[in-house]
């Protein structure tokens, strides 16, 4: 094989018919996933160079991910990575790859945030039109006209000469007097407007920031505020506590896509998880103050003094029923980990646990979601009624199968 002449075309179409021989339901699609982690290309350059021709390491990388593929292994172990909504997320044998349902756990976290703690952006304010805007309007136009009179008789009178006045008689005479006489009259009547300025200033409600009136034993206050207003609110910042992050995909998306609006703890039992979460999150150019990694029990490693402070517990737990995991496909039951999948007898086991967690995590408001196997969903939400949260729903994921659970605690507890 190594002697033959390999272009993508021919490894392409070889793959696809050696893994559909084998049972695999994607086989074209498996192929392209492959190819595309042997040589470094995307699945649209695959297509643009299937003329080109694989090297001794492709071809070396090719067989052995095939010779895997084949077996029954994960593509995303395979290949080492996935995506997941908008980050591309490392993966790794002994931690559970992201699922689509996940994403849409991510969708109801952020659904959630956007509407109940993160500030909107603060509408624009417009400008009132006050009563006496068009009052200040006409008596402006009222002297502008009056200047522009006062002016041209000005103009005509400063030109006449004696002769002129003479010639023309009593219309050029009128004029000179007329200049005269509006002069006298101007002088009253700025007098006159000088006096109505000050009335109007003392009786005109004093305005804010945005051209707003300020009423009543608000104007009082108005100069005070103006000359000690407090500095700007800075952008709101969500707190978000997950359990059991796995490859972090839930936490890092929920930071990526609200980045300095969104900050998380993320917990796992799982040492390996830990160090793939944290790899994850480095890629992504996060920081440990935006995404925090523990390894620990469920939330074993929370200082007390951050109970009740997190706007959100999420967790997509081990939940799959003990009976129903010796159903589970061949590449799920033998290559992925039991302690991210099995969730005991009726798959809560691990829901329980963080059900009882919940009102001592969560601020007054907070939410409680989880993603569970499709049959538990109804006795999920039960127990969340039974514990005192509010506003239980069920979510269903993209085949209509109920998937998520999420609660609102109301009345949070504290641990003497």
């Amino acid at each position: 094989m190594a002697n033959e002449i390999w272009t993508i075309k021919r490894c392409l179409e070889w793959t696809k018919e050696y893994l559909a021989e084998r049972g695999e339901e994607h086989p074209r699609l498996s192929a392209e996933w492959l190819l595309c982690a042997a040589t470094g290309l995307a699945r649209i350059d695959l297509y643009m160079r299937m003329d080109e021709t694989l090297n001794a390491a492709q071809l070396e990388t090719m067989h052995a991910a095939v010779v895997r593929r084949a077996k029954g292994e994960p593509l995303q172990y395979i290949t080492g990575s996935t995506q997941f909504r908008m980050i591309d997320v490392a993966c790794a044998p002994g931690v559970l790859i992201p699922r689509p349902e996940t994403e849409m756990l991510v969708e109801e976290v952020l659904n959630y945030l956007d509407a109940e703690v993160l500030s909107p952006e603060a509408a624009a304010r417009q400008r009132v039109e006050l009563p006496w805007n068009d009052e200040v309007e006409q008596a402006r136009k009222a002297e502008a006209a009056l200047a522009d009179e006062r002016a041209t008789a000005e103009r005509r009178a400063a030109n006449l000469t004696a002769a002129d006045e003479a010639a023309l008689g009593s219309d050029v005479l009128g004029s000179r007097a007329y200049a005269e006489e509006l002069a006298d009259r101007e002088a009253e009547e700025a007098a006159a407007q000088a006096a109505e300025a000050e009335a109007a200033k003392a009786a005109e409600p004093e305005l804010d920031e945005y051209d707003i009136a300020i009423e009543g034993a608000d104007q009082e206050t108005a100069l005070a505020q103006d000359t000690a207003a407090p500095a700007p609110a800075g952008p709101c910042t969500a707190r978000v506590l997950e359990v059991g992050c796995g490859t972090g995909c839930i936490s890092l998306s929920l930071a990526w896509e609200r980045r300095g609006h969104v900050t998380c703890t993320a917990t796992d039992i799982e040492s390996r998880a830990i160090d793939l979460a944290t790899k994850n999150r480095d890629a992504l150019g996060l920081t440990a103050d935006e995404v925090a990694f523990s390894l620990t029990n469920l939330v074993s490693s929370i200082p007390r003094e951050e109970w009740g402070t997190f706007d959100v517990l999420v967790s997509n737990p081990p939940y799959i029923p003990t009976d129903v995991m010796r159903s589970l496909p061949h590449e799920v039951k033998d290559f992925e980990p039991d302690l991210a999948l099995e969730g005991g007898a009726d798959g809560l086991d691990i829901f329980r646990r963080l059900l009882n967690a919940a009102p001592y995590m969560l601020r007054a408001g907070g939410l409680f979601a989880c993603e569970l196997y499709e049959g538990t969903l109804d006795a999920a939400a039960e127990l969340c009624r039974q514990a005192g949260l509010s506003d239980v729903r069920i979510v269903h994921d993209l085949t209509d199968r109920p998937r998520i659970v999420r609660a609102i605690v109301t009345e949070p507890k504290q641990r003497h």
